[in-house]
């Protein structure tokens, strides 16, 4: 059994991807196992506010401050489900316990706190997610599309959508603009 998962890791885009989905994006991986991996991109704004969500849910903020709170575009599957990656792990109806102090959520209960502002300390809300099939992830690593670092929740909370691709970079220590997309032959 292959034990090494990509689990709370950022999956950075590598230069030469083309997929306009996913090029220039940063993925923090929810769950890697035996049956794939899903993960939200991180990186990517939606377009719409927090409070444009909740009231397509019959929910109101009140907090106007969360008003300007970005929805992100999490990825391709599931674009009209949303999905809130936060911490602290707290005690919701459908939560996935990624780390320690690390979950994503997907039941309205959140979204309900969340607009009464009694919802986790911190939050990435997004619209969607990506996801790969059995082995399927690791057939991409290994093509050079990815690279991969251990995943910082300060780069996903403290930092603003656009900053996130260069400051993941960073925590990789080397300036990626270096690597070349092609194998060179001898």
């Amino acid at each position: 059994m292959n034990t090494l998962t990509f689990a709370h890791h950022f999956l950075i885009a590598m230069p030469g991807m083309t997929d306009p989905l996913f090029a220039k994006s940063i993925v923090y991986i929810c769950e890697h196992g035996e049956q794939g991996a899903m993960g939200i991109i991180i990186n990517k704004p939606s377009g719409i506010v927090l409070a444009q969500l909740l009231e397509q849910i019959d929910l109101s903020l009140a907090n106007d401050e969360a008003n300007t709170v970005p929805v992100h575009f999490g990825g391709p599957v599931q674009p009209d489900r949303g999905f809130v990656l936060h911490t602290p792990i707290g005690n919701w109806q459908s939560t996935l316990t990624i780390t320690d102090d690390m979950a994503l959520t997907t039941s309205k209960d959140i979204l309900q706190a969340v607009s009464e502002a009694q919802g986790p300390a911190r939050l990435l809300v997004s619209l969607g997610y990506a996801g790969w099939e059995k082995g399927q992830l690791e057939e991409e690593i290994a093509a050079n599309q990815w690279l991969t670092v251990a995943a910082a929740d300060w780069v996903i909370f403290d930092t603003p959508s656009e900053v996130r691709f260069d400051s993941a970079i960073k925590l990789l220590g080397f300036d990626p603009s270096l690597l070349c997309t092609d194998a060179g032959h001898a």
